[in-house]
Parts: C-alpha cells; sequence; structure tokens
C-alpha cells in the first residue's frame, strides 16, 4: 500500500511508513458505507460483511469525520498528531473479534508499526521503527483499530520543571473540549481531550504519576492506571523502570475494563509483567457490582480548598452511602521524607532507560542517548525551548549515584506500599482509598507553565507505589469536569474497576457538556 494511505497532519509527522493491514484502496470506503457493503468487502478479500461490521466501518468513518471537523478544523484541539483516514476498511473486518473494530486512538509515546513515534520531540520526528509496541499487537489481536497517534507533553512532561502540559513541540498545544483557554493536564494530554471531544471509542495513555488520572478527570473521562506490571511497557518511550505504566481513557468504567483486558498481558522483555496477577476479562460482575456493605477509606486531607470541588466530593460521597459502603476518614499525610525520594528516582532512572531505549531502537539517525537528545534541543531551541527548558533532563543525565538510588527506591516502596496504602487499608479495615482526582482545569499559560493548585488529590500514593487507581467523572464545578478517584491493593485492579463501576452507576451528580469554545462559566 502506498504511503499516502496514512493521513500526515501537515509537516508535524514526517515519513509515515506503509500499513500492512490491508492491500485495499480507498474507493473501497464508500462502497463499505453504502447499502452495497457485502460487494465492498468482497474487494478487500475480507469475510463477508454482517450488520456488526458495518456499524464498526460506520462508527470509524464517523470518528475520522469528527477529527477533521474539530481537531484539524473548527476549535482545531490538537490532540492527534497523525490518523489513518481509511480506519473503517480495517474496523469491518474485526466482527468477530473481542474488541469487534472499536477505534482506538494511542499516546505518542508508545510505538505503532505505521507511524513515527515522536514523544512530541522533534528530536525523534523519525523515529519509524516499523514495530508494535506488544500491548498495540494484543490491541490489533483483539479486534482494536488503532485510529492514530495523540499528542502529549513532550517527553511525558519530564523535560523541565515548568513545563506546560498538553505541549509539544511536533504537536503544539491541545486544547480542553469543555474549555479550549483551559489546560488538558498531562502527559497523556492528546489522549484526554480526543476522547472528551468524541474522536475516538478509547484512547491509550501512560502514565508515571498521574499522566493518566489528571487529564481523564479534567477531561471528563474514566482513566484507570492499572498495577505496574499489568500491562507491557516494552516500545513505549520511557521515564522510570518501577512507575510506568499504560493504561484505558474511556467514556465509561466498562470501556475501560473492556481496552485493558484487550492490551494487557505477560511480556518476557519486561520482568515486571512476569507473575502480575491479571484476570481474563476485566469487564466480568461489572454490571452486578455493588458497594453495599463494603469499607471504603475517605480521604478528607486530600479534598483540598476548593469549595466547589468539596461539594462534589460530599455529594459523590452521599451516592456511595445510598449505595450503601460503610465511609470510614482516614487521615494521612504525606512524609517531606517521600518528596525527597521521589524526584532522584525519577532521574537516575529516566537516565537509564532514555539511554536504553534510544540506544537500542532500530536505525542509526536521530539521538542515541539522553545526552544526544539535550544537545539536540539546544541546537533546535527556538523551536524545542521556546517556553520552558530542559532542567529535568540535565539533572537526570548528573543523577548516578547507584546506592543512593536503591536507599530512595526502598524509601518511596516503604512508604507508599507497607506504610502507605497497605497500612490506610489494613488499619482502617477499608477495600478502597477514595479522594477527589485533581481540582478543575486551569488556564493555559505557555510562559509561566501548569499552575496545579488546592492541595486537591492523593493519586501520587497509587503512582509511586505501583497500585490501581481509577478516576471516573464525578460533575463539574463551573462547567469544567472533575474527578473521583478509587484507589485500591496491589493486583486489586479487577476490584478497584468493579468498585468505578458500582459509584458511576449511583452518582447522581449532572455532568458538564463540552462546549469547544473559550471557557464560559454557565449563566455568566
Amino acid at each position: 500500500m502506498a504511503a499516502d494511505f496514512l493521513l500526515s497532519r501537515g509537516a508535524r509527522v514526517a515519513n509515515p511508513v506503509t500499513m500492512n493491514t490491508l492491500s485495499v484502496a480507498r474507493p473501497a470506503l464508500a462502497l463499505l458505507l453504502a447499502t452495497t457493503a457485502s460487494a465492498a468487502l468482497a474487494q478487500t478479500e475480507a469475510a463477508p460483511a454482517t450488520p456488526e461490521a458495518l456499524s464498526a466501518a460506520v462508527a470509524a468513518e464517523t470518528y475520522v469525520e469528527r477529527i477533521r471537523a474539530l481537531d484539524d478544523a473548527g476549535p482545531v484541539l490538537n490532540s492527534v498528531i497523525v490518523y489513518n483516514p481509511d480506519a473503517a476498511i480495517v474496523a469491518a473486518t474485526m466482527a468477530d473479534r473481542p474488541l469487534a473494530g472499536r477505534t482506538v486512538l494511542v499516546k505518542d509515546n508508545v510505538e505503532t508499526a505505521e507511524w513515527p513515534t515522536t514523544a512530541g520531540s522533534l528530536a525523534l520526528a523519525d523515529n519509524a521503527t516499523g514495530r508494535d509496541a506488544p500491548m498495540i499487537a494484543a490491541l490489533r489481536r483483539n479486534g482494536g483499530v488503532v485510529l492514530g497517534k495523540t499528542n502529549l507533553s513532550e517527553w511525558a512532561n519530564i523535560r523541565a520543571d515548568n513545563s506546560t502540559s498538553g505541549w509539544s513541540a511536533v504537536g503544539g498545544l491541545t486544547k480542553n473540549p469543555y474549555a479550549t483557554d483551559r489546560n488538558t493536564c498531562g502527559s497523556s494530554s492528546g489522549s484526554g481531550a480526543a476522547i472528551a471531544a468524541g474522536l475516538a471509542w478509547g484512547a491509550i495513555g501512560t502514565e508515571t504519576n498521574g499522566s493518566i488520572t489528571c487529564p481523564a478527570s479534567i477531561n471528563g473521562l474514566v482513566g484507570f492506571k492499572p498495577s505496574v506490571g499489568i500491562v507491557s511497557r516494552t516500545h513505549v518511550v520511557p521515564i522510570s523502570s518501577t512507575q510506568d505504566t499504560a493504561g484505558p481513557m474511556t467514556k465509561t468504567v466498562y470501556d475501560a475494563a473492556l481496552l485493558l483486558t484487550a492490551i494487557a498481558g505477560e511480556d518476557r522483555a519486561d520482568p515486571a509483567t512476569l507473575g502480575a496477577r491479571r484476570v481474563a476479562d476485566y469487564t466480568a460482575g461489572l454490571d452486578t457490582a455493588s458497594l453495599a456493605g463494603v469499607r471504603i477509606g475517605v480521604m478528607r486531607g486530600a479534598v483540598g480548598s476548593r469549595a466547589g470541588v468539596t461539594a462534589l466530593f460530599e455529594a459523590a460521597l452521599a451516592d456511595l452511602a445510598r449505595a450503601g459502603a460503610v465511609l470510614v476518614d482516614v487521615e494521612y499525610e504525606a512524609p517531606r521524607e517521600l518528596w525527597q525520594a521521589s524526584l532522584p528516582v525519577l532521574m537516575y532512572e529516566l537516565r537509564v532507560e532514555m539511554d536504553n531505549y534510544l540506544g537500542t531502537r532500530p536505525g542509526t539517525g536521530g539521538p542515541r542517548s539522553l545526552a544526544d537528545v539535550i544537545a539536540f534541543n539546544k541546537e533546535r531551541a527556538a523551536d524545542e525551548l521556546r517556553w520552558f527548558g530542559q532542567d529535568l533532563f540535565e539533572q537526570a543525565l548528573t543523577t548516578t549515584d547507584a546506592k543512593a538510588y536503591a536507599k530512595n527506591l526502598a524509601t518511596l516502596r516503604r512508604l507508599t506500599r507497607a506504610e502507605g496504602i497497605d497500612k490506610l487499608l489494613a488499619d482502617n479495615k477499608v477495600s478502597f482509598l477514595v479522594a477527589p482526582t485533581t481540582g478543575p482545569a486551569w488556564s493555559t499559560d505557555l510562559v509561566n507553565g501548569d499552575n496545579f493548585g488546592g492541595g486537591i488529590g492523593a493519586g501520587y500514593l497509587a503512582a509511586i507505589a505501583g497500585y490501581p487507581h481509577i478516576t471516573v467523572p464525578m460533575g463539574g464545578v463551573e462547567g469544567l469536569p472533575v474527578g473521583f478517584s478509587i484507589m485500591g491493593a496491589r493486583w486489586q485492579d479487577h476490584a478497584v474497576l468493579k468498585a468505578g463501576a458500582a459509584y458511576e452507576k449511583a452518582r447522581t451528580a449532572k455532568l458538564p457538556v463540552a462546549t469547544f469554545g473559550p471557557w464560559n462559566p454557565p449563566g455568566k
């Protein structure tokens, strides 16, 4: 198939590689979506058309049209970097598989065979490896259609301390569908904005510390960060071997569980996945999940100071109580020692993991080490360093003390596991911990960077511990979404998903609606 089968968004992504999924011409798409669907599919040498296949094809074509109308044009959300305009043809052949041709957008730090994987950086603009990450291979085997790649906070928001979430040199600035002048959070910014805008059925994000749950919360989505090891990290541009994970971002808990089922699995190239405790079907029991008699720990110290968020959270707790949950206030304050150990661990792992990824990727061009990336950014400072620098990259380059790293890692494991989540669950005899995920979206400010305010949320505990964390839409503050976080013990991913589904069913709050324009508070 010719390379022009793949739609490159202007000059932002160079040299898309040939896609080998189907050898079919674009004109077949029109036939496929017409009443003569069977004849069209015959041209593809695929199975005969079925209602399910046609539905998947129609859905895929609709998503492509929405990308063109809302991301390429209209409000120009900049959430999708590159996409397959002929995804409908692929979707039509997947009806007999678990995902049945559902379309999935993939964060652009996860390798897919058909496009470069840039991590949002011009240094990796030509990083066309021609391979799928194992999770993407599993997605395709299970009937998922890779619709495209989403924008992200460049290098997954680890380049600089004062970065702006949602911006990358490759994709530009992603806009929030609920308020286009407000931030999308990160680093899975494009994945969050795209699903909020209805540009795909679901998306894959990645998280080191908040990069799935924060953009999901701010964009009014379900975001699930699995236990580290549930999903392979092979062929994903890395930050941390102990905290990185991929996970689903969708409109509902059921869809998140369905997508997780499709991408989860063991990978001998990723030791964290060996021995992980998975279930065969994460959707099992979600429809009947109940909170009756379930003891839930309420982290009131993580509610913050925003009156609107506090009111939403209290309403969510009332929903839980009406559903039969037993609410138990738990006290927790992160010790200073945790924060002192956290950044050095990330800096050490970033240098090691990035050097390994860059040094072993296919091809001979482009950066082969973190030092090469730093040098590239200096050479392309007008493009790469205009809005913020690379102080964290430079710090990582000098973080080389292996003994200090081991000590800090042990400290983090102790404080977030045995003396953190595990202790809170055990001492209070609760099954889950809940808190607001984060506050509403802040005004995007490229000059001064992000403005996380209010002391809201405790997702860092699950992120650093490597434990499961789901955020479910809780309502809105002045038209801006806010999420409800549920965290559980290691490997209790299925239980956390069921708790999320039960809360979703019990929720009484009205959810905000995307406006695709600047923030305009209701009633103003």
